[in-house]
């Protein structure tokens, strides 16, 4: 076991010790002691228990410490980019467009199709250690590039064998409906019975959540229903990419089946917002996309008015929102969607924990998960105020200590 060690000279620890979202609970002049792979105590740096005082110290000289964020919008596995596309974008052509010329996420499917399995574990471990090293210490990957079984199944063991040599806490999530794979271009049903009763039964082993895409061009409620339907049977909690092109119904879909999460809800409504705060579904809001696609974002405060549990996510992915900074979505979610820094953040930390149903991640007190950040900045009000500095000084996931290239 890994001798305690104590974390000294917090000059505002965020602990999130409340029940309260948005409420940081900050301690001032702190100290944190980490014991194994958890978090043993945290309080006033002057109030340390003797027990500890011999223990290994780690001076941060007044820097702000906050947890570990948790990233619960990812899709890093894939082979290619869509560079082009994006520059297409920037020049006027609609995504929609794209899409309908055979560029989208199919253009990826191709490319994930055609990559060696080993690739694809190389280059997703690259971005994982990109986010791990800006202060991600929990995050969530999805299939959904693949649109046949074996493809699918290897995104999912490709997620798991890249997190497997990092500190880093992983969940996955099957997406098999995330688009139409051109061979079943026309025939939706059809596919959707494929998912139902081919790739969810393969599939749902390798998975902690099914997710599906509820958009025009994608697949109705009723498909989506279905789908998870099915997957509540295989033990898969739902997910759902909701509302974010035009209002289809994802979110209430996503309320009616008590899903874990409903994200993106770009065009949701305030009676959207009404059915995911009675249904305790979080909403998980992906700033970068809209961002990328010079679109909505999202009505966060008003979600959050509304008693809605936010969550921010990169949504990290080759096409329309290749982001690996968790930190720039925060102040995204600050400066473009209209959250505070404070609530911001606890979407980040928190809210992205409870959107993947861990109670000891996205905080810092006794027996949680010791995930911190050591930001090189005295409040993490700095993270929105200086978006394009490199404000991660340290990690510590999982009590390891991260070294920073």
């Amino acid at each position: 076991m890994t001798e305690p060690f104590v974390i000294v000279g917090i000059g505002q620890l965020v602990t999130n010790d409340s029940d309260v979202p948005g409420d940081l609970a900050v301690i001032e002049e702190a100290a944190v002691v980490v014991e194994g792979t958890d978090i043993a105590w945290v309080g006033p740096g002057g109030d340390l228990p003797d027990r500890w005082s011999d223990a290994r110290t780690h001076d941060v000289e007044g820097r702000a410490v906050v947890p570990g964020f948790v990233d619960s919008h990812t899709h890093l596995v894939f082979a290619g980019d869509r560079a082009g596309e994006f520059a297409r974008r920037m020049a006027g052509v609609s995504y929609q467009e794209i899409t309908a010329e055979g560029g989208g996420i199919v253009a990826t499917v191709a490319a994930t199709r055609a990559a060696p399995a080993d690739e694809l574990v190389t280059s997703a471990r690259r971005r994982m250690e990109r986010l791990l090293a800006g202060g991600v210490t929990t995050l969530e990957v999805k299939s959904g590039y693949g649109l046949d079984t074996a493809t699918e199944l290897e995104m999912l063991r490709a997620a798991a064998a890249a997190a497997d040599p990092l500190p880093i806490s992983l969940k996955r999530t099957f997406l098999g409906a995330h688009a139409l794979p051109p061979e079943y271009r026309g025939d939706g049903d059809g596919y959707v019975d494929l998912v139902v009763e081919e790739m969810l039964p393969a599939c749902a082993p390798e998975a902690d959540y099914c997710d599906v895409f509820v958009e025009d061009g994608a697949f109705t409620v009723d498909q989506g229903r279905r789908i998870l339907t099915a997957a509540s049977d295989h033990g898969l909690q739902g997910r759902v990419h909701a509302e974010q092109l035009g209002h289809t119904g994802g979110a209430a879909l996503a309320a009616e089946l008590k899903a874990a999460s409903a994200d993106h809800l770009d065009h949701a409504t305030a009676e959207d917002a009404a059915l995911l705060a009675e249904a305790g579904t979080v909403a998980g809001l992906v700033p970068g996309a809209s961002f990328q696609l010079r679109g909505p974002q999202a009505p966060g405060p008003m979600l959050w008015d509304a008693g809605v549990t936010v969550a921010l996510a990169t949504d990290c992915n080759p096409g329309t929102s290749y982001i690996e900074s968790m930190p720039f979505v925060i102040a995204l979610g600050v400066v473009q969607m209209g959250l505070t820094p404070d609530q911001a953040l606890w979407a980040a930390t928190r809210g992205g924990a409870l959107s993947l149903g861990l109670e000891d991640r996205g905080r810092l007190t006794p027996g949680d998960r010791a995930d911190l950040v050591i930001l090189d900045a005295p409040s993490h009000h700095h993270l929105a105020y200086r978006p394009a500095s490199p404000l991660v000084a340290g990690v510590v996931c999982g009590g390891e200590p991260v070294e920073i290239a």
